[in-house]
């Protein structure tokens, strides 16, 4: 019922004009107090409740947070876009989602979208739109960037350490007796995929080990992609006897290839992935994995982007990595 009338219907039973009840809603001049207590009246008996869009545009505001994500279907990104949902609740925001899909063409046409619907702040989700185009919309909203460091805007990103991470998961192999660590990296489009070779290949370097591009083959961080990776490194017959992967996904990928080969992990092959997504836990056996926080950089970015909202700065710092050390990876035999 509350839906059911307009300011119009208020106005005729209280005996003000509409632009009065206007006025008493959002506050935006003041009424005398025998027409605002009328109105009010009338409010209360209707159980009237005004739109909340409505409200917003009254005060120049749509209390819509737009969120660029790279893919809906990424448990990775949901995790991260579930945090941001908890960190605008009970704010008064609610989140507008849309995707990007790692295309460049695709982000820009998904801001232009988000910017069209008038939202009030954006988050960015990593992607590969060029710096610019993100500088320029952060002089036009509010604006902070998960999983990217843009120059010039480093107070509004939010990203981990990737290449320390990396390095902190190969130093462990390697402190296991292992060697002969392949890699299946992320598209070096991806500025997280170059970090995490860039940590790979130092930890080895550092241990005096020779980085041997044979056992480093590109993935695109889905499954598909790891078994893929997998059987290229198999099919040049390059001896290894572990396997640092760029995400969980080309992990479990990578998994079934080398059970199609008859590759036990741990037994023959240990396995590191990358993210701990919550079914990382539950594979056979269980993965090895560097932790990264996703719920909390969602909630971390949506506070943030409050924060903004309310003239204040982010106060935004680096997320820390844990390695999670499961039975996926034991000492070299």
């Amino acid at each position: 019922m509350s839906n059911a009338i307009t300011i119009h219907d208020i106005a005729r039973e209280a005996g003000v004009s509409p632009s009065t009840v206007s006025r008493v809603l959002n506050g935006t001049a003041p009424v005398a107090a025998d027409k605002r207590d009328a109105v009010m009246a009338v409010i209360k008996q209707r159980n009237y409740r005004p739109s909340a869009i409505a409200q917003g545009l009254a005060h120049g505001r749509t209390k819509a947070v737009g969120v660029l994500t790279q893919s809906i279907a990424s448990p990775f990104y949901g995790e991260i876009l579930r945090g941001i949902e908890l960190g605008l609740m009970q704010s008064g925001y609610h989140a507008l989602f849309t995707s990007g899909n790692w295309r460049s063409e695709e982000e820009l046409a998904a801001l232009d979208l988000l910017s069209g619907r008038r939202v009030d702040a954006l988050i960015i989700l990593a992607g590969i739109m060029p710096g610019d185009d993100l500088r320029h919309a952060a002089e036009e909203l509010p604006l902070i960037v998960i999983g990217r460091s843009i120059a010039g805007m480093e107070d509004h990103c939010l990203c981990i350490d990737d290449e320390q991470a990396a390095y902190e998961a190969t130093r462990y192999l390697i402190g296991l007796g292992h060697q002969r660590i392949a890699h299946v990296a992320g598209l070096s489009l991806h500025q997280d995929a170059l970090d995490r070779r860039n940590g790979y290949e130092r930890a080895l370097r550092e241990a005096g080990i020779t980085v041997d591009q044979q056992l480093i083959v590109t993935g695109d961080y889905t499954e598909q992609s790891g078994l893929l990776a997998i059987e290229a490194l198999i099919s040049r017959a390059t001896m290894f006897s572990a396997i640092f992967a760029a995400n969980d996904q080309m992990a479990y990928g990578a998994r079934l290839a080398l059970y199609r080969h008859g590759l036990r992990v741990p037994d023959d092959v240990s396995l590191i992935g990358f993210d701990d997504q919550p079914a990382s836990a539950y594979t056979t056996p269980p993965l090895t994995t560097v932790r990264q926080p996703t719920l909390e950089l969602g909630q971390a970015a949506a506070q943030a982007v409050l924060r903004l909202l309310d003239g204040q700065q982010p106060m935004l710092t680096t997320c820390a990595t844990e390695l999670i050390m499961r039975e996926s990876v034991v000492r070299r035999r």
